[in-house]
């Protein structure tokens, strides 16, 4: 990747599915991340609006072509190989990176 993924910033990387099946290049928020592996949580664009375990995360800022919001799975943080990462999109909304601390455990970046 151009850079280094840090906590707060949203990637695409090719994100291992759930069930271990296979994996998708695919929009990430970065929880942690060191020289080899981050901690992310998924991106999705499919309306996840009735469900508890997902936030609605502005696409503006870092997914011009996306034509509607995405939603952020908080459910599930996926380790990913940093050498999987492509390219930076962006930053988290601030507030939205606060609540996702705040659920998560996570400390502000540097």
């Amino acid at each position: 990747p151009t850079g280094t993924p840090r906590p707060g910033e949203i990637w695409w990387a090719d994100v291992p599915y759930a069930d271990g099946s296979g994996s998708k290049v695919r929009p990430c928020l970065v929880l942690r991340a060191d020289d080899q592996s981050a901690e992310v949580l998924k991106i999705t664009s499919q309306d996840k609006s009735g469900r508890d375990d997902h936030v609605r995360i502005p696409t503006g800022d870092w997914d011009p072509d996306a034509d509607r919001d995405s939603w952020l799975d908080l459910a599930e943080p996926r380790p990913v190989p940093v050498a999987t990462f492509s390219r930076r999109a962006g930053s988290c909304d601030p507030e939205l990176w606060r609540q996702v601390r705040r659920l998560h455990g996570r400390r502000s970046p540097a």
